[in-house]
């Protein structure tokens, strides 16, 4: 007997367990905002937020379990997220909606709170590239590249992180070396997400003169550029990360960032980044708190419903992302403010998440029902925009004045 006789046919959800909702069919209503924070929103951010929320939950909600499950980017979503007007968040100016910081924060939760994919992939957009090129690009470079990126005509994406520089991010092997006319970059990059498919490289590299990390654009299908997708992820896995290889890339003076001429003129960017990813942490434990409570008012076990849970822990890290963005928008919050709330926002959402998981039980495993997915997707959160211990240490510099994130020199033996 052939094993195709033996395989057992899938098993239908909606026979076998009729008082369950999977995720794939209707996504559960908002039910998670215990501090009201939308009463904080204008009128007119309130209405943005509703529209992703809407956007989120009839237009990807449905699909994405399944690209998910394939590894694979849902192309056709791109459009329609374009119409949202939000790609450049907090950007002012050349096509860019300048949203207000708690706007901006509102709509990475909403979007999170679906799908942590699409989160980071308007992260690495909004976030890091954009950012990055606004806040140290050229008057030219803006008109030029923000324009189209704030339409989502082109995708752009952000390489920092090499195959031995992650945390030490201000230790880039990637080179770039001044020629006529401009610059030749050679080196590798790995995990910049959108790689696979990007029309935009925001490049950083070590200038072979001053030793210092500079920034440069470079364009989708530039010669030397080659890049391979990294398969077998077990997180974020609609999110195409991709090892780059760049060989001899030239990269004429046009597109150097001429506000890029230090690890410090980057951090800016990052700090930024690091605010977004703790409320895409607190988007991801909405969305978690929100699937485990509609599931527990329908499941039953003994005769009765398992509705009888709190996330307590939620509260906090609303109110903590809250607090850092009005720090941000008022040009007070510190790198350590920054890394503070990403370590702290993050480990928190893991311990929401990972309940919300337990809760589940077997079904917690499984994508039906969004929390496994977003048990997995969450472990990447944890760990991109510097690892908990980096963020906790740059926290301590920032306290204490001491440095101790690079290892002093070992102390010989007597």
């Amino acid at each position: 007997m052939g094993s195709s006789e033996l395989r057992s046919p899938t098993l239908n959800l909606s026979i076998a367990c009729p008082q369950l909702t999977p995720a794939a069919s209707t996504f559960p209503a908002a039910a998670s905002n215990y501090c009201q924070l939308d009463e904080l929103l204008t009128e007119e951010e309130k209405d943005l937020q509703i529209k992703v929320r809407q956007f989120m939950e009839n237009e990807v909600a449905p699909i994405i379990s399944k690209f998910w499950e394939k590894a694979e980017f849902p192309f056709h979503l791109i459009p329609k997220m374009s119409t949202l007007g939000i790609a450049g968040g907090t950007i002012k100016g050349y096509g860019c909606p300048g949203l207000s910081g708690p706007a901006c924060a509102m709509c990475f939760l909403e979007i999170a709170r679906v799908d942590a994919s699409i989160a980071s992939f308007c992260l690495v957009q909004s976030c890091l590239a954009m950012v990055s090129i606004a806040q140290l690009g050229s008057e030219a470079q803006k008109e030029k590249y923000l324009r189209p990126l704030s339409k989502m005509q082109k995708v752009c994406v952000y390489a920092l992180s090499e195959p031995n520089h992650g945390s030490d991010a201000s230790s880039l092997n990637t080179t770039a070396r001044k020629v006529p006319g401009g610059w030749i970059l050679n080196g590798q990059k790995r995990w910049p997400a959108n790689s696979s498919f990007a029309d935009i490289f925001v490049v950083l590299a070590c200038n072979t003169s001053t030793n210092q990390i500079n920034g440069f654009i470079v364009n989708g299908g530039a010669p030397g550029l080659k890049i391979s997708k990294i398969d077998n992820k077990m997180s974020l896995r609609v999110v195409q990360n991709c090892d780059i290889l760049l060989e001899d890339v030239f990269v004429p003076d046009d597109d150097r960032l001429p506000g890029a001429n230090s690890f410090q003129d980057l951090v800016k960017a990052l700090s930024f980044s690091r605010v977004i990813v703790a409320w895409i942490s607190i988007g991801i434990a909405a969305g978690v708190y929100d699937a485990c409570l509609r599931y527990l008012g329908e499941r039953k076990q003994f005769g009765a419903p398992l509705a009888a849970f709190q996330l307590n822990q939620e509260k906090l890290v609303w109110l903590l992302g809250w607090r850092l963005y009005k720090l941000h928008d008022s040009g007070r919050m510190t790198t350590g403010q920054a890394s503070l709330g990403k370590a702290w926002i993050t480990k928190k959402a893991r311990e929401t998440v990972a309940l919300g998981r337990e809760l589940l039980g077997g079904n917690g495993i499984v994508t039906d029902f969004h929390v496994g997915k977003a048990f997995c997707d969450m472990e990447s959160l944890y760990t991109y925009e510097g690892s908990y211990e980096v963020n906790a240490l740059i926290v301590a510099r920032d306290i204490t004045g001491i440095a101790s994130i690079r290892p002093t020199a070992r102390v010989p033996a007597c």
